[in-house]
């Protein structure tokens, strides 16, 4: 089955997720985090992206970045990657690559979802069975989002705002509720195959303006007019 093609959108938001080759891991200890991290800083800046949410697991990547050109996330990761390869083989004297393949992403609608989204990634170590609150894990912007450790990397997108003021306590309760497990599945799907995280009509109009499908369709043929 060929690639689906990456929406060519600038300013909204992208859930991205990169995973290690053969699901082995891509982070070895606490250097490696903060590696990743600095280096996904300047990248960003260069690149023009920016990030409002991340969570760096053992063996994979979960960011929602926006984009300021398009195809600068794809930019973004192919540098971040790179760099990133070439630190780990050098400190760990091995070759050849570490991601599975390319990333996949899916398109956020400005809203809600993106809540969701963020909430959705700062969860991760939680629903891991590595920590049990989300404060607990320092490799995502729990921390930041929730105001309890400052940090220049994350942009707290503006949508967060709906959930109330001061925006920090209010995303610790948001995150405190939990995510429903169809909303769970929906970022899922929409991720692994890299359709739109949205509304029907933001997803419609998406569909509108790339000729791009954003919302899983039923396989095979349609059915026969009787």
């Amino acid at each position: 089955m060929p690639r689906r093609p990456r929406f060519s959108v600038t300013d909204l938001p992208i859930h991205v997720v990169q995973r290690g080759n053969d699901r082995k891991p891509c982070f070895f200890e606490e250097r490696d985090f903060r590696v990743y991290l600095k280096t996904l800083g300047e990248v960003s800046l260069r690149y023009g992206v920016r990030v409002h949410a991340y969570a760096l697991m053992t063996n994979h990547v979960h960011l929602l970045v926006t984009p300021g050109a398009p195809n600068a996330v794809s930019t973004l990761m192919q540098a971040l990657g790179t760099r990133y390869v070439k630190y780990v083989n050098a400190t760990r004297q091995r070759t050849g690559t570490l991601w599975e393949g390319r990333f996949k992403a899916c398109l956020v609608g400005r809203d809600e979802h993106v809540l969701a989204a963020c909430r959705y990634i700062d969860l991760n170590p939680v629903r891991a069975g590595i920590v049990e609150h989300p404060g607990d894990y320092p490799w995502s912007s729990y921390a930041a989002l929730a105001g309890t450790r400052p940090g220049s990397l994350v942009h707290r997108h503006v949508v967060l705002e709906q959930l109330g003021c001061p925006p920090g306590p209010a995303y610790a309760r948001w995150c405190g509720a939990g995510i429903h497990e169809n909303e769970l599945q929906r970022i899922r799907e929409a991720t692994n195959r890299e359709l739109a995280f949205g509304s029907d009509e933001f997803r419609a109009d998406i569909e509108a303006r790339t000729a791009r499908a954003t919302f899983a369709r039923p396989r095979g043929r349609p059915p026969g007019r009787h």
